[in-house]
C-alpha cells in the first residue's frame, strides 16, 4: 500500500469506525477511493474494528462487490442470461476467451480490460448485450464486439 493510500484508509476509518454497522460503509468507501481493498489495509481496518484480520478478510470475500486487486483500466461485463446465449451470446465469449486469453471472467494480461460475467443487463430484448465502462451495447455482433475491443469504443448503444 502506498503511503497516499495509507493516508486515505486512515482518514476513512477515522469517520467510520466508531459508527454503529460502520464496518460495511468503510469497505465500501475505500474502494470508491482506491479502486480495490488494498489485502494491506485489512489490518488497520481489523485494529479499528477490534477484529481480527480473517473476519475482515471473511466479510470482504462474502460480497462480491469488493475486489482486492486493482482494477482494469477498463471492465467489460458480458450477458451469459439465457435470452443473450440464445442470440450469440456464446460466441461473443469464445470472441473474448480467444482474444484475451481468459476464461469466462478475469483481467487480461495487460490489465486493460477487466471481463465479468453477468445473469441479466436488463436489454433481452436487444439481445445479446454488454456494458463497457458502464454503457449498455446492445445486438452485439462480432464485428461490433471487435470494434469495441480494437479503441475500446465504437458501437452504439441500447437498442
Amino acid at each position: 500500500m502506498t503511503p497516499e493510500q495509507q493516508t486515505a484508509v486512515e482518514g476513512l476509518l477515522r469517520s467510520h469506525a466508531a459508527a454503529p454497522g460502520g464496518l460495511l460503509p468503510l469497505l465500501h468507501a475505500v474502494q470508491d477511493q482506491l479502486g480495490y481493498l488494498p489485502p494491506a489495509a485489512v489490518p488497520l481496518i481489523a485494529s479499528a474494528f477490534n477484529r481480527t484480520r480473517a473476519e475482515i478478510e471473511g466479510v470482504i470475500s462474502f460480497y462480491h462487490d469488493f475486489h482486492t486487486e486493482p482494477p482494469a483500466r477498463h471492465t467489460l461485463r458480458l450477458c451469459r442470461a439465457e435470452a443473450c446465449q440464445c442470440m450469440g451470446g456464446e460466441a461473443l465469449a469464445a470472441q473474448l476467451r480467444d482474444s484475451l486469453g481468459l476464461p469466462d471472467e478475469g483481467v487480461s494480461a495487460d490489465g486493460e480490460l477487466g471481463l465479468i460475467p453477468v445473469y441479466c443487463l436488463g436489454a433481452c430484448a436487444c439481445a445479446p448485450a454488454l456494458e463497457l465502462d458502464g454503457r449498455l451495447h446492445a445486438r452485439v455482433t462480432p464485428d461490433k464486439l471487435r470494434q469495441l475491443l480494437q479503441g475500446l469504443k465504437g458501437g452504439e448503444g441500447a437498442c
